[in-house]
């Protein structure tokens, strides 16, 4: 038995998501499946919160648009009548809820964490009704179980809930092991579990890729799987670099660090239950389901240029807070740090010295982070300074801490292109090294270092 996952990506489009069933028909039977919601509806849903919370006559234009884009999919990929009537009065029920949620919220006037996860879920949730209706149109036995029925339980954390694996396996063996025994094609919403409460709790956004990793330990599955629509894991994007080569085989580490500062192939959270267990994740292409792919395992061997991927993020900004002596200063890391983090933004690095303190941002957190900062009273620090035309420029492969050499020819590559580093990061990590540039270096860069290591 194996654990599938399906995200957006594969989810968009009548023919598309058509296709994506051909496969689930021929390979699903006695599998667990966990997906995302349609392409876009996420986004549909959180939008619509806060046009709710202003305005209360944008609800039912809402619910009219989040209907139709699911029924015109359903009219299209379910096959029969029956099915088809059913779905659409388990959609109907659905939107009902999710109409009272959005009236309540703009009653109280408030978006609080749990009624942002409880509406947000809702897209995962009317996705696999709708290909678990599909499936059984085509006649092969298939369910859908919630999260909140079969007990996937969480530490009750708002918007970044980590599942509770102990207590999930015995409620998934419980609840969906006879099915599975049954060759039923199984699915399963990603994205949220239920915390001990009985609230609803999101594993945050791309939390589904982290859902499939708890079905897969908690099930004890052979191996997870991730449909997507690209071959796997590449040395380098190649849309910058050409003639980029598909990797075979990866490391947790390799691959946690690629997703983390780059890669979009699986949040990076994903990588954490399989690892505590030793269980492999495999990228498939729904394009070209017989190849390969890319395998990610406990042990990866070492290449002979060591480096195995070139990877880039340009939606990063830093914040430069300047003082004198500051690296010399008890507590004034963590009095900058608390008051950015108390913000809800998430710090991707920190890098001191004794005059500045830089902080690594997503970029739609970096005047969050910087107004933060600026209201700080009394102001311990001299001054903050934005970079926002930057990207990050990773290079990711085991034997980078241990191999000579290896920055060196990084610099080298970079310094013949003509390209400045502005920070280097190089040592938390064993299988990274990570250099800032400017946005309109960062192509010369990656396609230099790639040149480099894989000419």
């Amino acid at each position: 038995m194996k654990v599938v996952k399906i995200g957006g990506g594969c989810l968009k489009g009548k023919k598309t998501i058509d296709g994506i069933l051909d496969l689930v028909e021929e390979r699903g039977p006695g599998n667990i499946f966990v997906v995302s919601a349609l392409n876009g509806i996420t986004d549909i849903l959180i939008k619509g919160m806060a046009d709710a919370l202003v305005d209360e006559s944008t609800i039912a234009p809402l619910m009219g648009r989040l209907k139709n884009k699911h029924m015109v999919v359903a009219r299209h990929i379910v096959r029969d009548t029956g099915h088809l009537k059913r779905f659409s009065k388990d959609l109907n029920t659905a939107l009902l809820k999710l109409e009272r949620y959005y009236y309540g919220l703009n009653f109280t006037a408030e978006i609080s964490p749990k009624m942002r996860d409880t509406i947000s879920s809702f897209g995962e949730r009317i996705s696999a009704e709708l290909l678990s209706a599909a499936v059984l149109s085509r006649g092969v036995p298939s369910a859908c179980r919630m999260p909140h029925d079969i007990g996937l339980v969480t530490d009750g954390k708002f918007g970044d809930a980590s599942a509770d694996l102990e207590v999930t396996r015995k409620n998934f063996k419980k609840h969906l092991t006879p099915l599975v025994g049954k060759k039923v094609v199984l699915f399963i919403p990603g994205f949220y579990g239920i915390s001990e409460n009985g609230d609803i709790t999101t594993f945050g956004r791309g939390g589904s890729d982290y859902s499939a990793a708890v079905a897969t330990v908690a099930m004890e599955a052979g191996i997870l799987e991730f449909w997507k629509d690209v071959a796997g894991f590449m040395s380098a994007d190649p849309r910058i670099v050409s003639d980029a080569e598909l990797i075979p085989v990866l490391s947790y580490g390799e691959a946690a660090e690629l997703c983390y500062f780059g890669a979009k192939i699986l949040h990076p959270r994903a990588v954490e239950p399989v690892r505590r267990y030793g269980l492999d994740i495999a990228i498939k292409s729904t394009l070209d389901p017989d190849t390969a792919g890319s395998l990610i395992t406990s042990e990866s061997p070492e290449t002979e240029q060591v480096v195995k991927s070139v990877t880039q993020n340009t939606e990063i900004g830093i914040l430069k807070i300047h003082a004198s002596g500051m690296g010399a200063r008890p507590g004034m890391l963590a009095t900058v740090v608390g008051c950015v983090t108390d913000k809800g933004i998430n710090i991707k690095s920190v890098v001191t010295s004794q005059t500045c303190i830089s902080l690594l941002l997503d970029y739609g957190d970096l005047e969050t982070g910087y107004s933060a900062l600026k209201t700080m009273d009394p102001m311990p620090f001299r001054s903050i300074e934005k970079e926002e035309d930057v990207a990050l420029l990773g290079v990711v492969g085991e034997g980078l801490s241990t191999r000579k050499g290896v920055a060196g020819r990084c610099f080298t590559a970079m310094d013949e292109a003509g390209v400045n580093v502005e920070m280097i990061s190089f040592g938390p990590s064993r299988v990274a090294l990570y250099f800032i540039v400017q946005k309109n270096d960062l192509k010369r860069a990656v396609r230099a270092i790639h040149k480099t290591f894989f000419a």
